[in-house]
Parts: C-alpha cells; sequence; structure tokens
C-alpha cells in the first residue's frame, strides 16, 4: 500500500498555491524519479507505469541510456540553434531518417515542440495546399489546446468554454461501435453511416467540397475514449477525401511512434495520409512535434510559417538515438508490442465476461481502454466507479490515467516486461472487481 508523506502533501499545497490548475486531479502523484517500468515518487514509493508518463515514454520511462546518452553529449556542443533561421545539420540528419518510416512520396518536415503546434502547422499547411477555408473533424476528438488545433479538438466542454466561437471547423461523427451515434446494429454499418453523414449532410448543405481543406481524425482516438474506428470507415473516408481533392490528416501524437505495433497507427488500415503529425514519444521525453508531409503537395514560403525552437538540437538529440533504436530494433518491437498487446486484451475479455462494470474493452497493441459502464444493459457510463479504480490501482502502486467519459487507458511503455505487465494488471483486475462488488 503507497503511503502519502507530509512532504508530498505540502508540495501539492504549494503547487495548488502558485500554480494554474490543470487537471493534475486523479491521485496524490508528486514524481521525483523513473527508470524502465517504474516511476518513483518523492516519498519514494514505486508504481508500475501504465501511462508512459501520458505516451511519451514508449522505450522506458526516462528513455534508454543510449538516448539518455545523446543528449547529454549535445549539453556542451549547443541546445539552441535557433534552426528556423539558422542552419544546422542535426534537424536536416533527423528529418532525413524520419522521412524513411514514412510511405514513399513523404519528403518535407517541419519541426515544432509539442503535438498542439504539430496539428497548427498542418492546419496552416493544409490551407497554404489547398487554398481553401473549410476543415472536418470528428467529434470525441483531441488535437490540442491551442487556438487553432482547439478548433478542431471535441473532446469535452471545458476544453473549448469562453474560447469561440472558432470558424472554419465542421465536426461530424465519429464511428464509436460501442455507442454508434446513428443506432446501427454493427461496426460497418456505423462506419457507413458516418460516412454518408460527411456526404449527405456536411459536403452537401454546409461547405462545398471544393472549399474543405482538410479533414483531421486519429486512426485511434486518444482523450475521447481510446476509440477504434472500423477499418472499412478508414478507407472509405480516405476515398471520400481523395474524391473531393481534400486533404487527409492524420493526428498521430498519440497513437504513432509503434504504440500500436507499427511506426504509424494509420497503418493498420492501409491507407496512407497527405499529412501527418507526430509527438509526444517521437521527443523521447523533450518536448518534440513534427509535421510531415507529402512533397508533391509543394512547399511553403518564407515567412508563412515558422517559430523559435523548432528543431532545438537537445530535442532532436533525443529523436534522433530514439529512432535508431526503433530502426535497429524494429521486428522485436513489433512482436514485443504484438505478444503484450494480446495478453492484456485476453485479460480485459475475460474481465469484460466477469465482471458487470466492464461494458468495453479495445485498442490496438498497447494502445488500449476498458469502458466502465453501471451496467450493460444500460451502458450508463461509470464515472465515479472509474475513478475509484484509478485511485485504488494508485494506492497499490499503478499509475493509470483516464480517458473519455468513463475509460481507463492502458499505456505501459511498449519495453515493459511481461512480469510487470501482469502484475499491473492483477492490480488493474482487482481493484475493478471491488468496485464491482460496490454495486
Amino acid at each position: 500500500m503507497i503511503k502519502i508523506d507530509d512532504r508530498v502533501k505540502k508540495v501539492i499545497a504549494r503547487d495548488k498555491a502558485v500554480m494554474f490548475t490543470t487537471s493534475r486531479e486523479h491521485y496524490p502523484f508528486v514524481v521525483e524519479r523513473a527508470s524502465g517500468d517504474y516511476a518513483y515518487d518523492i516519498a519514494g514509493n514505486k508504481f508500475i507505469d501504465f501511462s508512459s508518463f501520458i505516451s511519451v515514454y514508449v522505450l522506458g520511462d526516462n528513455a534508454n541510456e543510449e538516448i539518455r546518452q545523446a543528449v547529454k553529449k549535445q549539453v556542451d556542443k549547443l541546445m539552441h540553434p535557433a534552426f528556423l533561421d539558422f542552419f544546422s545539420e542535426s534537424p536536416v540528419r533527423f528529418a532525413e531518417k524520419l522521412i524513411t518510416m514514412f510511405p514513399k512520396g513523404f519528403g518535407r518536415v517541419f519541426f515544432s515542440n509539442s503535438g498542439a503546434e504539430a496539428n497548427e502547422d498542418a492546419i496552416k499547411l493544409s490551407k497554404i495546399f489547398t487554398k481553401r477555408p473549410y476543415l472536418i473533424s470528428f467529434y470525441n476528438s483531441f488535437h490540442g489546446r491551442t487556438l487553432g488545433a482547439l478548433g478542431l479538438t471535441a473532446s469535452k466542454v471545458i476544453q473549448r468554454k469562453y474560447f469561440g466561437p472558432i470558424p472554419g471547423v465542421i465536426h461530424v461523427p465519429y464511428p464509436y461501435p460501442y455507442r454508434c451515434p446513428f443506432n446501427t446494429s454493427s461496426e460497418d454499418e456505423c462506419a457507413d453511416a458516418c460516412i454518408d453523414y460527411i456526404e449527405s449532410n456536411v459536403l452537401a448543405k454546409e461547405a462545398s467540397p471544393d472549399e474543405v481543406a482538410a479533414i483531421f481524425m486519429e486512426p485511434v482516438q486518444g482523450e475521447g475514449g481510446y476509440i477504434v474506428p472500423p477499418k472499412r470507415f478508414v478507407q472509405k473516408l480516405r476515398k471520400l477525401a481523395t474524391d473531393n481533392g481534400i486533404l487527409l490528416v492524420d493526428d498521430e501524437v498519440q497513437a504513432g511512434y509503434m504504440r500500436t505495433g507499427k511506426f504509424l497507427a494509420l497503418d493498420n488500415f492501409g491507407v496512407e495520409a497527405d499529412i501527418y503529425t507526430m509527438a509526444k514519444a517521437i521527443g523521447a521525453g523533450l518536448p518534440m512535434g513534427a509535421t510531415i508531409a507529402r512533397k508533391s503537395l509543394g512547399d511553403s514560403k518564407p515567412g508563412e510559417h515558422a517559430g523559435t525552437f523548432g528543431g532545438n538540437l537537445l530535442a532532436v538529440a533525443a529523436a534522433e538515438a530514439s529512432l535508431d533504436y526503433v530502426k535497429r530494433n524494429m521486428k522485436s518491437l513489433q512482436d514485443a508490442v504484438g505478444k503484450k498487446g494480446r495478453y492484456v486484451m485476453d485479460r480485459l475479455y475475460e474481465m469484460k465476461d466477469r465482471y458487470e462494470i466492464v461494458g468495453d474493452t479495445r485498442g490496438i497493441g498497447l494502445m488500449i481502454g476498458v469502458e466502465l459502464v453501471k451496467d450493460k444493459r444500460s451502458k450508463v457510463p461509470a464515472v465515479s466507479e472509474r475513478e475509484n479504480v484509478i485511485g485504488e490501482c494508485f494506492n497499490n502502486g499503478l499509475i493509470l490515467l483516464p480517458s473519455g467519459v468513463s475509460t481507463i487507458r492502458i499505456i505501459p511503455p511498449i519495453t515493459i516486461s511481461m512480469e510487470n505487465l501482469e502484475k499491473g494488471m492483477n492490480i488493474l483486475e482487482a481493484a475493478i472487481k471491488n468496485s464491482d462488488k460496490k454495486k
């Protein structure tokens, strides 16, 4: 059982006195250090990490030794190169390596500092390339909190309240098989209904297709609840975009970088985007975003878009070392994600059969969500029960994060040992069992 001492309480009190409130309200975790599968707080408590610090530490908490050494080596040379105003070799070298991970024909890269920035870049580039004003995004989507990216986001009202109106973005239903907005009886019917809505309503009544610059999508919705769309939907969406000269922008910020067993989560659906955005894991713990576009789309003009810290040499050093590691170990990492993902899903399927509170389990690779409900018949979200489960897991040494209304996300480092994965799942099941009994 985790013990919360006075030092933890005092740091949290100091935080509340000087920091703007964000979302640190789930449990009293004051982190001090991390390594591999584990995170440690300032009281010396040890936790198995099923959050990978919000899907950043894909290769283990605090990255691995190879990545840390690359950063240390760069520190004494130069940290900030003003890369978007001056030239520098290592960001170019990393960009050359990065585009080899994308489909043939991709060859223009823009570096920034976060996922929100990467999506802001994609907004601007899509409008530069098409000269069109409108964007389409999905309900339950999360693309960031800066104002342009926030226009795309439609996950929770609190994220948008007071910031509107945000013109030029049209939101449409995303196929959520467990709770299909069109009350269909199968995944494929849900997929077809969502595509038909875009064609019959948005493009026929609200925005002419030749005025829509891009459709932004997450291959697996993250903050919205770890929602996996039917393959049929993604493929039909690609065709719809192509038929209308609309760019498809794939937000890989949370789902990408081996999280689903593939470098690009969209590859699981057999289609390609026109622009990809990445962040989180790409910087291996340092702030970094990347926007990658088809070379055939063209280029931006001097002054159309830039920044100060994009291409920061410490972030690039970490990213390059991380990517080198991934490329050398691609097959073993893919195999490990597949094996570990199957184990987690098998455990969750068993829990779904065993506990009334487990409504739905879904995911790809090690990007997995378990949605809690009051009961399977009504599907009423079990919001307080979800918080109880996460809190109990924390008290027993497991770090988890929520997603959507009543979903728990399971996103450990993909390098986590099977032993710790099993221990973590045992802690989670015990907490779910206890919450199920309280009904």
